[in-house]
């Protein structure tokens, strides 16, 4: 499925955004301590990328089950129950997941429209530490409701990584 890939693809980026954070710290503490050099912009954009990185990730987290999730009262439930409770669950996220992308949505664009900044040496607009909260739980809210739907045709219920 196309959404599949595209969340395969942002957590790709994610990962990339994760390691290219790593190497700005580096840089940073190498630059810091042993050149007595410190940057204005390795902080604040390390910060950027590990937002970015977080939000634009959930999604496939969510499809992969690699979130944590608490599931040793579940597991001795019969089957039924068991989808019933994962359905239950899933809801909840598409729920909560609505309610932060319509927020973070009015938080970007009052940022966006007002200009405000971040105030730091770099005055990065906030807006681009905003906007990725709107997009990676709408992103989120899709991939629930495509876990409800597929649950409720008989899918199988994920195990995901700790099996």
């Amino acid at each position: 499925m196309m959404f599949d890939r595209l969340m395969l693809l942002l957590a790709w980026v994610a990962a990339l955004l994760f390691v290219a954070a790593g190497c700005m710290l580096t840089y940073e503490v190498i630059a810091r301590y042993f050149f007595i050099r410190p940057t204005i912009w390795a902080a604040e954009l390390s910060q950027l990328c590990l937002i970015w990185g977080s939000l634009m990730g959930m999604p496939w987290a969510l499809a992969a089950r690699r979130h944590i999730s608490v599931d040793a009262i579940t597991r001795l439930c019969p089957p039924l129950v068991q989808r019933g409770l994962e359905v239950i669950a899933m809801t909840a996220i598409l729920a909560f997941s609505v309610m932060v992308t319509i927020k973070g949505w009015d938080i970007f664009f009052e940022s966006f429209e007002r200009g405000r900044t971040t105030g730091t040496m770099l005055d990065l607009p906030s807006w681009v530490a905003e906007l990725p909260v709107a997009i990676g739980f709408a992103l989120l809210a899709v991939q629930a409701m495509i876990e409800i739907v597929g649950l409720l045709r008989g899918k199988e219920i994920p195990k995901g990584a700790h099996e």
